[in-house]
């Protein structure tokens, strides 16, 4: 964690943060929001609910701060060990974004834009024990959808082990697939910038 940075600051060439522990994931961010603005034609003024470890997941570490900058409400949901960390979420709320904290998935669902699910990751755990008693917390099926947007759409960074079961991907809000794809295409395209690869907009 913090390698990326520290080499960027040493360095007078470009650094690709790929993910650093549980730091941040900047390249996950830019293929979401690529994911979220394909869905639903923009990324301002989305609700957007952030689900699972937040307090080791990277991935929620950086979109959460890039969707803000588009006024997003975020509304964060975990369990209490597993809270996303003070200081980001004291960043976000100075900034001005609305912020809320819950541990209750069910009642988030109906007014989501989206819904950003994450795994529980059991190799941070230092105690095994402080794992399982988290372990499975929140698991999405396809009934859980009913009263959702028809818009709505989920996601997840993958891979997932059971927070989300899988009825829910044949129905039309799944997106985590589409989102797994994006990342290929995210990350050519940040590569041919920083490589000065000039690409054609239509590409055959």
């Amino acid at each position: 964690q913090g390698a990326a940075q520290y080499s960027a600051d040493a360095i007078e060439i470009p650094v690709l943060n790929a993910g650093d522990g549980a730091g941040n994931h900047p390249t996950q961010t830019l293929l979401d929001l690529f994911t979220i603005r394909e869905a639903h034609g923009t990324l301002e003024g989305l609700n957007v609910v952030l689900v699972g470890d937040l307090r080791y997941g990277r991935t929620v570490h950086s979109l959460s701060h890039a969707l803000v900058r588009f006024g997003a409400t975020l509304t964060l949901v975990s369990p209490d060990s597993l809270r996303m960390p003070s200081e980001i979420v004291s960043d976000l709320t100075t900034g001005g974004a609305e912020v809320t904290e819950t541990a209750d998935l069910a009642g988030t669902i109906a007014e989501a834009d989206v819904i950003y699910m994450t795994r529980i990751q059991k190799e941070r755990f230092p105690d095994e024990d402080e794992y399982t008693k988290v372990a499975g917390i929140y698991m999405l099926t396809a009934s859980d959808l009913a009263g959702a947007k028809k818009s709505m759409i989920i996601m997840h960074p993958l891979p997932r082990v059971n927070e989300i079961h899988p009825s829910v991907d044949s129905t039309h809000h799944a997106r985590y697939f589409q989102q797994a794809f994006n990342g290929v295409v995210a990350r050519m395209a940040l590569l041919c910038d920083c490589l000065g690869v000039k690409v054609p907009k239509k590409v055959k």
